[in-house]
């Protein structure tokens, strides 16, 4: 930008607006330079939002080119006319990018080495693990509080029931009037820990899960998969005992259902080979680990035996 040949970008743009009027040839270097201007202030906008901008002022200005003055006054007008579209053409190309990033862009904290507290407008506050990444729009709160998730948060939400508040994270979310929760994201394995209130989770595939306090979300790192755990206090004692209330498979292979249930009841499940691929779409409820081997069983068409803690399903 210091190379201009003219004194300021105004006059630049000036005589690139009179040489395009009079048709006189553009100068190479000329061309240079305002390739590399344009390069310069577009470069951070969104095309987008720079549009809307230029629509909106030019509507406004619309009024002031009536057809009358242009009659009148041809040669007069065409001088200034040029001028002032030169200005608009100015102001929003370099003006654009301060217009965009205070009203369109969105907010964006990052916690990088540590934790770090946001405090949203509309009085919630979310707690970043190192790692994550929240983004929040401009319009933010609206009639929905939407906000955007990469990594690890606990969110402490105002009480609104008007306006839910919705956490878009990988792959689900999580939508609550105001609680206390806890999002977590490690690979494949999604996980959400309510401490206060009411939330309720939608995942690809899966009904919507409602929890409770002192109850957890999670998929078990597997695609079309919900699970509910709550965590009681032993009585005398402060120690949190997981205990799974429900299971959920939508066309999930026979091979990824058995690890979770042999993981979560302790057992070993031996099945045929060749059926280790077979999609499967089960509920399992409770911690009855006898019924619910039985109705997996019941499902392929299969028949249990069980010796000790090994279930063995044969045709």
């Amino acid at each position: 930008m210091k190379n201009f040949k003219y004194k300021n970008i105004q006059s630049f743009v000036f005589r690139l607006w009179q040489r395009e009027v009079s048709e006189e040839k553009i100068s190479e270097k000329e061309t240079q330079l305002l390739n590399a201007w344009k390069a310069y202030t577009e470069k951070s906008l969104d095309k987008k939002h720079m549009k809307e901008s230029k629509d909106r002022v030019l509507l406004t200005l619309e009024s002031y080119f009536t057809p009358p003055t242009i009659i009148n006054h041809p040669n007069g007008f065409r001088k200034y006319f040029y001028q002032i579209a030169a200005i608009i053409l100015l102001i929003l190309s370099v003006g654009g990018i301060f217009t965009y990033n205070t009203f369109f862009k969105p907010d964006v904290y990052t916690a990088k080495s540590g934790n770090k507290k946001v405090h949203l407008a509309d009085g919630s506050v979310v707690t970043l693990f190192p790692g994550a990444e929240l983004t929040v729009d401009k319009s933010f709160p609206a009639d929905t509080r939407i906000v955007d998730l990469k990594g690890d948060a606990i969110f402490s939400v105002a009480k609104s029931k008007e306006h839910p508040f919705i956490v878009i994270a990988d792959g689900f979310s999580t939508k609550v009037l105001g609680t206390v929760f806890k999002i977590t994201q490690v690979g494949n394995d999604k996980a959400v820990d309510l401490y206060e209130g009411k939330v309720a989770v939608s995942y690809e595939g899966i009904p919507v899960t409602f929890l409770k306090p002192q109850q957890k979300w999670t998929n078990f790192g597997l695609a079309r998969t919900s699970a509910v755990i709550s965590f009681k206090k032993e009585i005398d004692s402060k120690k949190e005992l997981p205990s799974l209330l429900s299971l959920s498979f939508n066309d999930v292979a026979l091979k990824e259902v058995a690890e979770v249930l042999q993981k979560n009841y302790n057992i070993n499940i031996v099945y045929p080979k060749e059926i280790a691929e077979k999609k499967i779409t089960a509920d399992f409820t409770g911690g009855d680990t006898d019924a619910n081997i039985e109705a997996l069983a019941f499902i392929l068409g299969l028949k249990v035996q069980k010796q000790n803690q090994t279930y063995l399903l044969e045709k």
